[in-house]
């Protein structure tokens, strides 16, 4: 077995004898079922653990992450995790979290071939194509920085749009809406707008989120 797998699989033995020490019922009390009160849309960088981050444990957040946290309408994978996630769990909090340095992002903006993964990335540079009169006026790094909020608001959209977040508001249930960008740099999280809990506030978060910039 190659060292860098059997040291996952001693730090996973570590782990597991670390929370018996703490609490003997831990694994036991997991096995019954979860309760998470948050679903967590985040990106597939190994530099941005939703838990860590969070300072969250096992049963506090259910988590779906993909390259630059993408809210595509026609991604079953994500789909599927959001129904689940808000008629099964009734999570209270959907949280969109992206992070500067991006590299989806950073691949939107450099317009080289990539291959396959263009395909996922058109959304963001939709995104781009949609904001480009704003960003085409700013230095590189703070181009990049805003495409990645922009990138964020646009995904908080497109969780308002789906069937399932506007089932959920019709019935006057949660889940609220929330956008986020974690920077690398700092380890703090930013907030991008208002907590989004109905159709009327989710027209007004990109308006809020200008005024917090100026």
């Amino acid at each position: 077995m190659k060292p860098t797998i059997e040291k996952l699989l001693r730090g996973n033995q570590e782990w597991a004898a670390g929370k018996l020490s703490e609490k003997p019922a831990f694994f036991t009390d997991m096995a019954k079922g979860q309760s998470p009160k948050f679903l967590w849309i985040g990106c597939s960088d190994s530099r941005v653990p939703a838990e860590q981050i969070t300072q969250t444990g096992p049963g506090e957040l259910f988590v779906h992450r993909n390259v630059a946290n993408l809210v595509v309408p026609n991604d079953i994978n994500l789909l599927s995790v959001l129904q689940y996630a808000v008629e099964e769990l009734k999570v209270e909090d959907i949280i969109v979290c992206g992070h500067y340095g991006c590299g989806g992002v950073k691949a939107a903006l450099a317009g080289q071939p990539m291959g396959l993964i263009d395909l996922w990335i058109a959304n963001i540079k939709e995104s781009y194509n949609h904001y480009e009169s704003e960003l085409k006026s700013l230095p590189e790094e703070a181009r990049t920085r805003r495409l990645v909020e922009l990138n964020v608001l646009e995904q908080i959209n497109n969780l308002g749009k789906t069937s399932v977040i506007q089932n959920a508001w019709a019935k006057g249930t949660r889940p609220t809406l929330n956008g986020w960008v974690y920077d690398l740099a700092t380890g703090k999280i930013n907030v991008l707008h208002e907590e989004i809990t109905n159709a009327e506030a989710l027209k007004t978060a990109r308006e809020f989120e200008r005024k917090r910039r100026v």
